[in-house]
């Protein structure tokens, strides 16, 4: 797959010195998203009818509705309604027939009857409902987005001293996001270039996790009587960071 380089965005997240560049990068990602799919976009025909096929998860569909503009948000709704409710009724209504004719049977048999039929009809009720609330547009677009920038990263360090360096001196990435760049580096990079990565990268998130589970030690500490008046060194906002580390979210107070 060819992805379009972006370094600009990728360089200002490393700039940020933060517990992982991919997380400043999504959190700013979600933002323009969100203007998108509030905006211009839901009056967009196009961008309707993909709404209309995969729906928003909760995580998103609460951004949104957060986003300042519940109208728009309604009008997708309404669509995706239009487009679920004929789908849902053909699932419903195999279900009930099949149920109807199991009821039947079992009135003319003393032994209680299991139709395969029936759990299969069941199966996929729930399927399509468990789909329609597992997808999400907004998800897809912001996986790619961060594909596009997660090349970018393996591409500058093969290509640029200056930002191999950076990497290097960095705090590493979060638990959420390492797979994507290890996995990327696998894919872009030749043998012996993936291996020098790889031996840059691990040690870089072990020292990460390491230096955290201090930092949030000391905050624990901090809270203790004796130690209220001593200086909170770099652990002031170790919880926040430790949460992102974990989660890949930025948490901000």
């Amino acid at each position: 797959m060819k992805y379009k380089l972006e370094t600009i965005p990728v360089w200002d997240a490393f700039k940020e010195d933060s517990e992982c560049p991919l997380c400043i990068l999504e959190e700013s990602n979600e933002k323009n998203y969100i203007r998108f799919f509030l905006g211009d976009s839901v009056m967009d025909p196009d961008t309707r009818v993909e709404v209309n096929k995969t729906g928003f998860c909760a995580q998103h569909a609460s951004l949104l509705f957060s986003g300042g503009h519940k109208q728009g948000l309604g009008l997708m709704m309404h669509t995706y309604l239009l487009e679920t409710i004929p789908q849902f009724e053909v699932y419903t209504k195999v279900l009930s027939n099949k149920a109807h004719e199991l009821a039947k049977k079992s009135v003319l048999c003393t032994v209680k009857l299991k139709d395969r039929s029936l759990n299969t009809a069941l199966d996929n009720l729930c399927k399509f409902a468990q789909q329609n609330t597992s997808t999400c547009i907004f998800c897809h677009r912001l996986e790619q987005t961060l594909l596009r920038y997660t090349f970018t990263i393996i591409y500058l360090w093969k290509k640029d001293s200056e930002f191999k360096q950076a990497l290097s001196a960095s705090k590493g990435f979060c638990l959420k996001h390492l797979p994507m760049v290890l996995r990327m580096a696998n894919t872009e990079l030749s043998g012996a270039q993936s291996t020098e990565f790889i031996k840059l990268l691990i040690p870089l998130e072990v020292a990460s996790l390491k230096r955290l589970e201090q930092e949030i030690l000391w905050f624990t500490q901090k809270f203790e009587y004796a130690n209220k008046d001593k200086p909170w060194k770099t652990s002031k906002d170790a919880l926040q960071r430790t949460l992102q580390k974990f989660t890949g979210r930025v948490y901000r107070e």
